[in-house]
């Protein structure tokens, strides 16, 4: 089965990038970094237009990028300077190689069914007391919406699907308005979650 949402991004992979490389987004960044120590290696997973990659690589920190869609990849890699690798969610095995897992507006994209899976191997991936930041669209939704598919989560929605990952707890948890001109009403879900094993 093809995955749509795949095929969205790579069809319009320089519109996409182009509405978010520039989106001043350092409110959660500097958030989420404050909590890291100096050069944490980053797995940046689902990086988008890399916006973020380089926003850390400016900093000093070490990054580990990845996207599902081969078309971001080339662009995150040409804005980066990084070696972005070509990725699916399911393809992530590692085991405690991350200081820090970032995955801003990009696991909503996967099924409930799937993203438990997933949130699994995130936390996995992080180091033992490893920080991880993650985002969702606010609201009670599921389903398929401009030809992608998006999981969005309220704090109780949240908080009740991932009572089961003992492994990991939310340290943080807060709203914000979305950033990009002309989508100020839709809100976002933001985590910062922590392994503790």
């Amino acid at each position: 089965m093809r995955n749509k949402t795949l095929d969205y991004y790579n069809q319009y992979a320089e519109k996409f990038a182009a509405e978010t490389v520039s989106v001043d987004f350092e409110s959660v960044q500097s958030r989420f970094l404050q909590k890291l120590p100096p050069c944490a290696y980053i797995l940046d997973f689902g990086c988008g237009s890399g916006r973020d990659t380089k926003y850390f690589l400016d900093r000093g920190f070490r990054v580990y990028a990845t996207d599902g869609s081969a078309e971001l990849c080339k662009i995150a890699g040409a804005y980066t300077g990084a070696d972005v690798r070509q990725m699916l969610f399911s393809d992530l095995n590692a085991d405690a190689c991350f200081d820090a897992v970032w995955a801003c507006a990009s696991i909503l994209h996967l099924q409930k069914k799937e993203l438990h899976d997933v949130m699994e191997k995130i936390v996995k991936a992080a180091k033992k007391n490893g920080v991880i930041y993650t985002s969702f669209k606010y609201g009670d939704f599921e389903g398929e919406r401009n030809g992608r598919y998006f999981t969005y989560f309220t704090e109780n929605t949240f908080r009740e699907y991932i009572k089961d990952i003992e492994e990991a707890d939310i340290e943080e948890l807060w709203i914000t308005p979305d950033v990009r001109i002309g989508r100020e009403d839709e809100k976002w879900l933001n985590l910062i979650l922590r392994r503790h094993l």
